[in-house]
């Protein structure tokens, strides 16, 4: 459920953002005849995106019969995950100075072609988080038990990464955005990581990749299974009980380098020597 709230507030504020900045241009430009469209993208992209997690689901608990297969398609979407939330907390990182003002000059250009432009806009700023949220959520919640709480934690997260950008949009409260990117950031490649342990397992009970018996650890008689911090362990960061070799290699060769490169400074540009 940690896991799943800290993917809905990050892709909600993501997706919050990019509305908000959209709503305050059109109010700042005098143009709030063209906010109904800006809702209209916005809320096409929220039901493509649900449609999208339950194709994800169905796919998996209904179309696909043999063990073999779901396995390999859990797998593969698992991977797909990773990719995708590495990009995004990269793009994150390098884009959000320049965010606003690509929005604002795309939605000029939009509101100069008409108002099916301008939805259109809305639609594509926001379609991108809301289909990786799908993905990521489907991804992250393999394994766990039936019941609605991943669900309800995702939901608790985007609701509450609303509210943060209402305050922000309506109010005087600032958010230190690089610092919260940075901890959520570094938290969801700790998450990445142990969706990525998941898929290669999964690709070992495919038998797509060999070594499922082949154990780097057994901790079941040392991790109490009922206990909180094995609960939040496994949820979030997907420590589990035993792991195979080739989990424990998956997950150190992608986390260290890319926590690494994620947390180190940013290194200044330095200026070109003036021509003599």
């Amino acid at each position: 459920m940690l896991a799943t709230y800290l993917i809905g507030l990050r892709e909600g504020l993501e997706a919050t953002l990019v509305v908000s900045i959209l709503i305050a241009f059109l109010v700042k430009a005098d143009r709030k005849d063209r906010l109904p469209q800006v809702w209209a993208g916005a809320g096409l992209a929220v039901v493509l995106s649900v449609g999208f997690g339950w194709l994800l689901s169905y796919t998996s608990t209904t179309l696909l019969q043999k063990y073999e297969h779901r396995e390999l398609f859990e797998a593969i979407t698992s991977i797909l995950a990773v990719v995708f939330v590495t990009w995004m907390i990269f793009w994150m990182r390098r884009a959000a100075r320049s965010m606003a003002g690509e929005l604002r000059g795309k939605l000029s250009d939009a509101l100069a072609v008409g108002s099916i432009a301008v939805a259109v806009m809305a639609f594509l700023a926001v379609v991108r988080e809301g289909l990786e949220t799908s993905l990521i959520f489907y991804s992250a919640v393999q394994g766990a038990s039936v019941n609605g709480g991943p669900l309800y934690a995702l939901l608790g997260g985007i609701a509450t990464a609303v509210l943060l950008g209402y305050l922000m949009y309506a109010t005087a409260v600032r958010i230190n955005l690089t610092v919260f990117f940075t901890i959520t950031g570094t938290l969801l490649i700790l998450v990445a990581a142990g969706i990525l342990k998941y898929g290669i397992h999964d690709l070992q009970e495919s038998g797509v990749v060999p070594g499922l018996n082949d154990l780097a650890y057994d901790i079941s008689g040392a991790l109490d299974p009922n206990a909180w911090y094995t609960a939040l362990l496994t949820g979030m960061f997907n420590v589990t009980p035993t792991a195979t070799v080739l989990e424990v290699a998956a997950w150190v060769v992608y986390a260290v380098p890319v926590l690494f490169l994620f947390l180190r400074p940013k290194t200044a540009a330095v200026p070109a020597p003036a021509q003599s």
